[in-house]
């Protein structure tokens, strides 16, 4: 499988037969200006939450490629509003697609879209693909309902929010590998913003120090999971 990094905690999954992308997030984040968002293409869009930097490109890029759209059912009905009609609303469960099984998972944060209105339940995501598991924790602190993951799954990769202040930072992220029992973390949500910026280094460092592997691809850059 294939993992590209489009910055903040856009990313895209390509399977052997599925492209799976991640909150859309791009056109508005000034370290992706040199994404072209007219070449990305999907069959399904993943979104965690309603916040504008995990939605912001979603309606574009919906309609652009013709995806489904799987999230809460509260941002579907936002969607059906803007002209989306492909969507699959789901809540805290587990659905098989015909790419692999989907399991969304609890995530404590908080979700509003873009108008103002309710975007139901933060979440993340457990995905069964091509015979790895894959965790999306979405925007989330640190959460002891995370441990239960450790019984039902045995992941390949965690995809973790790092830059902390909205979200979980290094060191909350280093537990969160230890509760999910996965040393594979792929660093997403961090250097965006001031307030979320990290030092890299350092960060790969800490999780090394806890028997962890931090990877944090380039915006742009692809990696083999």
């Amino acid at each position: 499988m294939k993992y590209t990094y489009y910055g903040q905690s856009c990313f895209s999954i390509e399977t052997s037969s599925t492209k799976l992308l991640f909150d859309p997030f791009i056109s508005e984040n000034p370290l992706a200006k040199d994404i072209d968002i007219s070449k990305i293409e999907a069959d399904y869009i993943l979104v965690s939450h309603g916040h504008g930097d995990h939605v912001a490109d979603l309606v574009a890029l919906a309609k652009q490629t013709s995806a489904t759209v799987i999230a809460m059912p509260e941002i579907c009905d936002w969607l059906a509003k803007q002209g989306v009609e492909k969507v699959h609303g789901m809540n805290f469960g587990k659905f098989k697609f015909d790419f692999g099984t989907v399991r969304m998972v609890w995530a404590t944060h908080s979700s509003g879209l873009p108008d103002g209105s309710y975007g139901g339940n933060p979440a993340g995501f457990v995905l069964e693909l091509d015979d790895k598991q894959i965790y999306f924790a979405g925007d989330t602190g640190l959460t002891v309902e995370m441990k239960l993951l450790a019984d039902l799954y045995k992941l390949d990769y965690a995809i973790l929010p790092i830059g902390g202040n909205y979200t979980m930072d290094v060191e909350d992220a280093i537990l969160a590998s230890k509760y999910i029992n996965c040393n594979k973390v792929i660093g997403v949500h961090y250097n965006t913003f001031p307030v979320i910026a990290i030092e890299e280094e350092d960060a790969i460092t800490k999780f090394n120090a806890a028997s962890a592997e931090l990877i944090l691809p380039k915006i742009g850059e692809s990696i083999s999971l």
